[in-house]
């Protein structure tokens, strides 16, 4: 299948953007037309600043299979003002979703990257369409860029594309991003097809993880592997080009947080919230998509424990924990939303009393004022994933705390660690400690925690995601 280009045409962008995903996904209205809604996803927000609509094209898959010869398939992605920037469609059908998306991505990388929490799954047959599929991206790539472009890569899906795009276009200049971590050696090497993966990220003239950790795991593997020499944070690819490998932790649209969460209609929702949740001493909150590497079975478990213990008391403690679904189609995710809202059910009865609610859950995304506004609520934010490349709603809460206070829980496997030191780390597999830390975060006094948020917000201001990206494309430019 041929990619559907919707902008100025071939070989005519000075800057490629390349994901799995478009920026907006396709809704099914009730008359059977579709409409087209932009894309919640941080990578959207993390991009905007240097998406210049006239010369930039975004390419991905719109996220509706196409089948050969479907009349039903949403069109209209020309349509002024769709996307950031103009689109360029990759279409994908129902059985490349299944083997390239499900399967290879989702099955074996995503856990494989994640300390191998979920078993990594290692199919021949999911890698074969792994492979067609980064060469299709690099068909279209190579037929939209101008001459001397830039193209930036995304994540874990498109990790053999630098590669491709560099035997058909060794005139760009070529930056990959891996969002989430990338493993030592000793999870990577399972690997069947490794060697295959590092060659084809040493295709790029940059290679950017979310963390020092996850860089210096890729140059040792790299040396590894290809037996290349290393010289500094540099790696020598098989083709003998020097590739610059480094750390950029992502971030958020700081400014953008703060200013939501001093507006009124925040703070009077905020209000509303405590309220409507009975006014509770102290108001615990965790956000996160449903993944099974988010650790929100830790906190329920913490949350549990704790009322039984009398260490909180239901009657004016309240936890909400809100979900967003994600990969609903997996059997994997499937499975856990039954055993979170099994978990979820059993608190609520042994805990819950005619007077009071202690646990709420809410499986919905959320608008950015509503998610604010919770922000704004909460006395305690709870952020434990057993792993993760960054951890956005970390920062989120950080920026949303205007007046410097409120507490941070935050599991020292995330990326957003790194960077925010004065937050209240823990061991997310230490279920005694996460109880401890969030007794002893709520029982902080006044002056302890303005330090610890004064200091974080400091943090997440300065380092925005304008930043973020300027920085990456910068030392691409000069790779």
């Amino acid at each position: 299948m041929t990619g559907r280009a919707y902008g100025r045409g071939v070989n005519s962008y000075d800057l490629v953007v390349v994901a799995n995903r478009l920026p907006v996904s396709a809704e099914r209205l009730p008359d059977g037309s579709w409409a087209w809604r932009r894309s919640p996803g941080g990578l959207v927000s993390a991009l905007d600043p240097v998406l210049e609509p006239e010369s930039t094209v975004w390419v991905g898959w719109s996220g509706v299979p196409r089948e050969d010869g479907d009349s039903s398939a949403p069109s209209g992605l020309d349509a002024p003002g769709i996307g950031p920037c103009a689109l360029h469609e990759v279409p994908l059908t129902g059985a490349d979703v299944e083997a390239f998306y499900e399967g290879f991505s989702n099955s074996t990388l995503w856990p494989l990257y994640h300390d191998a929490i979920a078993t990594p799954v290692y199919h021949r047959h999911h890698w074969t369409p792994y492979v067609e599929i980064n060469q299709r991206f690099a068909r279209e790539v190579a037929g939209l860029a101008a001459e001397g472009a830039t193209v930036w890569v995304h994540d874990y899906q498109l990790q053999l594309l630098p590669q491709m795009l560099r035997e058909r276009r060794p005139d760009l200049k070529i930056g990959y991003f891996l969002h989430i971590p990338f493993p030592p050696a000793e999870l990577f090497l399972q690997l069947p097809w490794r060697g295959e993966i590092v060659t084809g990220l040493l295709g790029a003239d940059l290679v950017g993880f979310q963390t020092p950790g996850g860089a210096e795991n890729f140059r040792s593997i790299a040396a590894r592997l290809l037996d290349s020499e290393r010289n500094g944070p540099d790696v020598v690819a098989p083709d003998g080009r020097t590739v610059h490998v480094e750390a950029y932790p992502i971030s958020i649209d700081s400014a953008a947080y703060d200013g939501r969460a001093r507006a009124p209609r925040t703070i009077e929702r905020a209000s509303e919230l405590r309220a409507e949740l009975g006014n509770p001493k102290h108001l615990l909150l965790g956000v996160d998509r449903l993944d099974y590497t988010k650790g929100i079975d830790v906190r329920i478990k913490a949350m549990t424990e704790l009322f039984a213990s009398g260490a909180l008391d239901p009657e004016d403690t309240v936890f909400v924990q809100i979900a967003t679904p994600s990969r609903e189609n997996v059997e994997e995710y499937q499975r856990l939303r039954a055993e979170i809202e099994l978990m979820l059910g059993r608190a609520l009865a042994d805990h819950g009393t005619i007077s009071a609610r202690p646990i709420h859950y809410l499986y919905r995304p959320l608008d950015p004022d509503e998610l604010a506004a919770f922000y704004r609520a909460a006395d305690l934010m709870l952020v434990t994933p057993y792993r993760d490349g960054m951890n956005l709603v970390a920062k989120e809460y950080v920026a949303s705390r205007v007046d410097e206070d409120g507490a941070l829980v935050l599991s020292e496997f995330a990326g957003a660690a790194v960077e925010l030191e004065d937050a209240f780390l823990v061991n997310p597999y230490d279920a005694e400690q996460v109880k401890r830390v969030v007794v002893e975060a709520l029982e902080a006094g006044p002056s302890d925690l303005r330090r610890r948020m004064s200091s974080m917000r400091a943090q997440v201001i300065n380092h925005d995601v304008a930043r973020w990206s300027q920085s990456f494309l910068d030392d691409l430019a000069n790779a």
